[in-house]
């Protein structure tokens, strides 16, 4: 079993409404920011060079979320993506939002690669699927 991928995020004043806590959808924004995280850093994949010059990306198709506890600004939001299951072109991810050891945001992403030209998805090539398997959780 793999372990999650973590990222820490600080909560601005740009993430927030007028009551100074996290407006709902910068969470998704947050999401996709993770998942790019994930992709550079946790399976080393270059993501820019994945869009512009493979011409390959990674919409979200279905989004689950739980908003359990608000975050507000200048909290640290620790986001952790753990893989569930991996798909001939799709993932379905996990990712849990904590700050100050109370969970905030749960969420099920599913997402897949696809053809950015052709707007269809694609294989996930056998390589970058090996690496994925080091943040699969049961």
């Amino acid at each position: 079993m793999g372990m999650p991928f973590e990222r820490d995020k600080l909560i601005r004043f740009h993430h927030c409404d007028p009551a100074g806590i996290v407006f709902y959808p910068q969470y998704f924004v947050l999401f996709n920011e993770l998942v790019e995280d994930w992709f550079n850093h946790g399976l080393q994949q270059d993501y820019a060079a994945m869009v512009y010059e493979q011409r390959l990306g990674t919409p979200m198709v279905k989004l689950e979320t739980e908003f359990l506890s608000p975050s507000q600004i200048g909290e640290i939001l620790t986001l952790s993506l753990a893989v569930k299951k991996i798909g001939r072109s799709s993932l379905e991810l996990e990712v849990l939002g904590t700050s100050g050891g109370s969970a905030r945001v749960r969420a099920q992403l599913l997402v897949v690669l696809a053809d950015v030209d052709r707007r269809r998805s694609v294989a996930i090539p056998e390589p970058l699927r090996e690496r994925m398997q080091a943040f699969r959780v049961a």
